[in-house]
């Protein structure tokens, strides 16, 4: 008996999360990052003892790609937008998820049924927010636009427009605003003539764009004056207003909604530990805390922990007045739009 419990001590310590390395988890910094330190990093650190390491980025790809290609990876897990989700993982940048090894929501519901379907829809990630990407204005400058159509007249609303630098979104918006109807924005963006077209659309605010590469530029931007209105995640100008009582107001017209997911950059030294994480981070009451920047949590049982006036905030509230992100067509097009734009911000 004593020889089996020393054995069954062992493994205890071989297994011991408090064994492991530190743990570096990467997402995109703001109030999104401390919320999700608050109701995420914190709690598992207490409850596990790991360290975890937190860093920012910007989205994309590249990063991804590079530290994978190099065999040099920086991150064990990563908050990825699905719409460069499908692409990471088909390119194999991250590692397979095993969902059945999720655990049931706080009311005792199989994480299979208590998730969105579009949450775990994707083997490479675990749903964890649903977020929008808007546009907002400052209205000490006076009445905004409140379409994406206005968003593009110049002439009716002058001034700068803050917009991140990737084709995504922009693109989709182009076409929307040049009468595109939103159910045929991706058939159209899939062809040489509505590329074209979307570009000749962007032609007419170049003159008028501010380019920012990370979110926390948005509000940032509206704040100083540099443009007049912004392109955001809807959760930045939602921080704004609430904790900075800055005078913005969202625009929800044409939003494109999306997911983020936890993700585990593939051959991390520290895959266990990693799933560890996300199974931790994507339980009930951490993805209910999502609504302190104005995000909807992706399980059911997390929603329903949320009072009405917060759903009010969240992108899930306004969906018909929205496109869903394509992830497949920007796994498909994004490398090849990605050079056209990059060559388009040359001319």
């Amino acid at each position: 008996m004593k020889k089996h419990l020393t054995l069954l001590a062992a493994a205890a310590l071989t297994t011991s999360p408090l064994m492991a390395e530190d743990l570096t988890v990467t997402s995109f910094g703001g109030a999104y990052g401390a919320a999700q330190m608050e109701h995420m990093i914190q709690p598992f650190m207490d409850e596990t003892g790991v360290n975890v390491l937190f860093e920012d980025y910007g989205g994309g790809v590249a990063e991804m790609k590079a530290q994978v290609e190099a065999g040099n990876l920086l991150w064990d897990v990563v908050d990825v937008e699905v719409i460069d989700l499908e692409r990471a993982c088909a390119e194999g940048y991250l590692e397979v998820i095993d969902h059945s090894t999720l655990p049931p929501g706080d009311d005792g519901v199989p994480a299979a049924e208590d998730f969105i379907p579009d949450a775990l829809a994707n083997e490479c990630g675990v749903g964890n927010i649903v977020w929008s990407v808007v546009f907002a204005t400052n209205t000490e400058n006076g009445e905004g636009p409140k379409t994406i159509e206005e968003f593009f007249d110049v002439e009716a609303f002058p001034g700068n427009r803050g917009l991140r630098k990737r084709p995504q979104v922009n693109m989709e918006w182009a076409l929307i605003a040049d009468g595109v109807a939103p159910e045929d924005v991706y058939e159209t963006l899939a062809t040489e003539e509505g590329q074209a077209r979307a570009f000749a659309k962007l032609d007419t605010i170049r003159d008028n764009i501010v380019w920012y590469d990370s979110w926390s530029q948005a509000p940032v931007l509206l704040n100083d004056g540099g443009a007049t209105m912004v392109q955001s995640a809807n959760g930045r100008i939602f921080a704004a207003i609430e904790e900075d009582d800055a005078p913005f107001e969202i625009v929800w017209d044409s939003h494109i909604y999306d997911l983020d997911v936890w993700a585990i950059m593939k051959g991390t030294k520290n895959k266990d530990l990693a799933m560890q994480f996300i199974q931790s981070a994507t339980k009930t009451v951490p993805l209910s805390g999502m609504q302190d920047v104005a995000y909807g949590p992706t399980r059911r049982s997390a929603q329903a922990l949320l009072s009405d006036d917060v759903k009010e905030n969240l992108p899930t509230a306004h969906l018909d007045e929205g496109l869903k992100a394509d992830g497949i067509f920007w796994a498909d097009y994004g490398e090849s739009l990605g050079e056209k734009f990059n060559e388009w911000l040359l001319q």
